[in-house]
């Protein structure tokens, strides 16, 4: 499989990703984990509040590429290379990994690390390696 490298497009991203965490904790004091901005609009933690900033957060990434579409002129092409059961499983278990390690790869890949979080080093080693193990079983032993 191969992937196009874009540095320019990627260090924009990185900088907007970072932009955003750091307006988010500096105007609402909240940190940018998604599974917690989901988890605030869903019961019971709706009741918790940060209702609106959440779906405004969560609205922005579902727009992005509808956005960038019709910036651009063109959507990027998007291929899935697994079946939905697997899709499924793999949601489920990504969903249980955020909950089982308090906070998900954004929260502690993202914002954690920024701010020095012991806890989240140790999450993102663990989340990195297994993200290496499964490139290196899925692409290069065999597996996809």
């Amino acid at each position: 499989m191969e992937t196009t490298f874009t540095p320019v497009q990627s260090l924009a991203g990185g900088a907007m990703i970072g932009l955003s965490v750091v307006l988010l904790m500096g105007t609402l004091g909240r940190i940018a984990g998604i599974s917690g901005i989901v988890a605030r609009l869903l019961p019971p933690g709706v009741e918790r509040g940060g209702r609106w900033t959440g779906a405004a957060f969560v609205l922005g990434l579902l727009l992005a590429v509808p956005v960038h579409g019709w910036a651009s002129g063109a959507v990027p092409a998007g291929t899935m290379v697994a079946a939905g059961p697997l899709l499924a499983l793999s949601g489920l278990l990504v969903g249980f990994g955020a909950v089982t390690g308090n906070g998900c790869t954004s929260g502690h890949g993202v914002c954690g690390l920024s701010r020095l979080s012991g806890r989240s080093v140790v999450a993102t080693g663990i989340f990195m390696a297994a993200a290496f193990a499964t490139v290196l079983v899925l692409r290069h032993l065999g597996g996809m």
